[in-house]
């Protein structure tokens, strides 16, 4: 397992958000006026990682990737018989 710093994290996110963004041929100004998130605030975003929670989630559901979002704290699903036995007994 790769381990990052926190700060790590949150510059891969934006960079991989910016390349989603690109990829989907949507300028900083067409996604803020669709999102309602500041132009400014996408732009620090995406050079910083910096962003409010509720903001990203905008931004998300913008581009049509609001799964992203539900999935970031999902449940995991058991790989094996064994794993449920085991979280039973926690």
């Amino acid at each position: 397992m790769l381990l990052k710093t926190p700060y790590e994290l949150v510059v891969d996110a934006a960079a991989r958000f910016r390349r989603v963004r690109k990829a989907k041929n949507i300028t900083l100004k067409a996604l803020s006026e669709k999102s309602g998130v500041p132009y400014s605030t996408i732009r620090r975003f995406e050079s910083s990682g910096e962003i409010s929670f509720v903001s990203l989630v905008k931004l998300a559901s913008a581009l049509g990737e609001d799964g992203q979002i539900t999935a970031l704290f999902a449940e995991s699903v058991p790989a094996s018989i064994e794993e449920v036995i085991r979280g039973n007994r926690k």
